[in-house]
């Protein structure tokens, strides 16, 4: 079953300069998909076109079945809260708040209280291994424990799918293949339907399957290597 549908998907830079050239892609219900590309390829811009970040120049991203392309700006503020959790490179972490504040920031700007979320962000802190720190500052933090507090954020609502922008660009190699493993559990025990972008094969092949994009383009495995 689709849970996200990208059809001819076309993004142009000032109206010219063409970032998405016809994409066309279809993410299953719990699968794991990593979109592998060098720099400058289109694939953040892709991830950020799927998450409803930004909109395309023209095509439609349907999220079970809905054009978020379409959608008003509230709107897709709501699914990304809710239905879509998102992961980026740079974490992103409020420094003045501790891991378990960065955590619940969605379920403030949702008008949710602390209390409603206890359970599930008790089970989520203990799942990423950060239940002794939840009081600590990102300061206090090492860069695989604080990328691990923005995955409990991006979770913190138990989205369908969470997306990813090079989730391990920022950290070094022990880290990253911690915070690998650790996305493999959020697809295998959770169910979340995960897509990653990424420049590097060994975290590609986390993925149960492997998009490669080149100058904006899906490009098939015969094409050659990125």
């Amino acid at each position: 079953m689709a849970v996200i549908e990208a059809k001819r998907i076309y993004h142009t830079y000032n109206g010219k300069d063409m970032i998405l050239n016809g994409i066309d892609v279809t993410v299953d219900k719990g699968e794991f998909v990593s979109v592998l590309g060098a720099s400058g390829s289109g694939k953040t811009t892709l991830l950020s076109i799927l998450g409803g970040i930004e909109r395309p120049s023209s095509g439609e991203v349907l999220v079970d079945g809905e054009d978020i392309a379409a959608c008003g700006e509230r709107r897709r503020a709501i699914l990304r809260r809710t239905k879509i959790g998102f992961v980026f490179q740079f974490f992103n972490l409020a420094p003045y708040l501790t891991a378990e504040q960065n955590i619940l920031v969605p379920v403030l700007l949702s008008g949710k209280g602390k209390r409603e979320m206890k359970k599930d962000l008790d089970a989520l802190l203990s799942f990423v291994g950060l239940a002794d720190k939840r009081s600590s500052l990102p300061g206090k933090l090492s860069g695989g424990e604080q990328q691990r507090v923005a995955i409990a954020r991006g979770l913190i609502f138990r989205p369908e799918i969470i997306l990813l922008d090079e989730p391990t660009g920022n950290l070094d190699s022990a880290n990253a293949e911690g915070i690998m493993r650790l996305l493999s559990r959020v697809n295998s025990e959770f169910g979340t339907t995960v897509i990653q972008v990424t420049h590097s094969e060994a975290n590609a092949a986390y993925g149960t399957r492997v998009i490669t994009i080149r100058d904006g383009r899906l490009v098939s495995p015969e094409d050659g290597a990125v």
